[in-house]
């Protein structure tokens, strides 16, 4: 299978090239190309600015009867961006530039114009000394005049040179670098000083704030230690209401105190107390069987009852019966 881009033809055994028939073109035939404008221009149709880089399809051509070295010259046929002018510009081989030609003026060469100036003038002294050898000497007198102040301001330099070589530019160097280094020590020092003054005041300031709230504590010790040794405590009834049941006891009212606190604790059993239904009154063969030392033993139940007077269920003793009906018993034989 035969390659798709082929690089080499096939030439016939019989070829030949003699007869392959010549193209008679002219000389100065034109060909489009894309070409960017080499300089700044400006159309002198509509004053139209055409800036360095833009892109054109140029005509190009030969230029006719004009050689440098053996290069040929090229010729460009632009046209402007707004008014459609024609512009031309050439190849300007021995400038290795370009030339503009005819439709636009080139900005921005004062260099060049400059030395094309300079030019102008060197071909114009070049002509007059040629015919008129007095010219010649005004320009050697001129031309000496301008050397001896050369000198003369060659000679001031190398004057200015040598005062200024008889500084040493590098104890210079070294003594400001040492002002820079006593600088930043002395900053340094500053910055270290303030530093130590900002954590003492924070230091005195913090000491004034703990003592101001010792302070402060030892006043509510104290305040909340008189409020105490005033106020009486919330215990100091019971102790006073058993100080009182001391006191009657020994004054032989003992059985009255306890039958009042009962009623306090229980109710009276006639009454319509919430514990009066719990209460149940024992049969007097029971009371006659039971010695009169049980009425002793059932006196400190019934203070132990009457502080606990909350209690739901009352406590059953050792032969079944409630300790509450022992109570209530003790209670109708003290009545009786």
């Amino acid at each position: 299978m035969s390659e798709r881009k082929v690089l080499n033809k096939y030439y016939p055994p019989d070829f030949d090239p003699a007869k392959i028939p010549k193209l008679k073109l002219p000389k100065d035939r034109q060909y489009v190309v894309r070409l960017m404008a080499p300089f700044n221009m400006r159309c002198k149709t509509c004053g139209e600015y055409i800036y360095k880089g833009k892109k054109f399809n140029a005509r190009k051509e030969t230029v006719q009867n004009e050689h440098y070295m053996g290069l040929p010259i090229f010729r460009f046929y632009i046209k402007c961006t707004r008014c459609l002018a024609e512009i031309t510009f050439k190849t300007d081989p021995e400038n290795t530039d370009y030339a503009m030609e005819h439709g636009a003026t080139r900005n921005f060469q004062a260099e060049k114009l400059m030395e094309e100036e300079e030019k102008r003038i060197q071909q114009e002294r070049e002509d007059e000394e040629l015919n008129n050898p007095m010219k010649v000497l005004e320009n050697r007198t001129k031309d000496s005049k301008m050397e001896m102040e050369v000198l003369e301001n060659l000679q001031e330099l190398k004057e200015l040179n040598q005062r200024q070589a008889l500084v040493d530019f590098e104890g210079m160097i070294d003594q400001y670098r040492e002002l820079e280094k006593r600088e930043r020590e002395r900053e340094k020092e500053e910055d270290e000083r303030e530093t130590k003054e900002m954590l003492e005041r924070v230091l005195v300031k913090r000491l004034r704030d703990s003592d101001s709230d010792s302070d402060r504590e030892d006043e509510c010790s104290s305040s909340s230690q008189s409020k105490k040794s005033c106020a009486d405590k919330p215990t100091d009834i019971l102790t006073t209401e058993k100080a009182a049941d001391v006191q009657g006891a020994s004054s032989g009212g003992g059985k009255r105190t306890k039958v009042e606190s009962w009623e306090k604790s229980v109710g009276t059993l006639g009454g319509r107390g919430a514990l009066s239904s719990l209460v149940v009154r024992k049969k007097p063969t029971v009371m006659d069987k039971r010695p009169s030392t049980e009425g002793a033993t059932a006196s400190p139940a019934s203070q132990s009852d009457s502080k606990a007077s909350t209690g739901p269920k009352p406590a059953v003793s050792q032969n079944g019966s409630s300790s509450l009906s022992l109570l209530g018993a003790y209670s109708d034989t003290d009545s009786e």
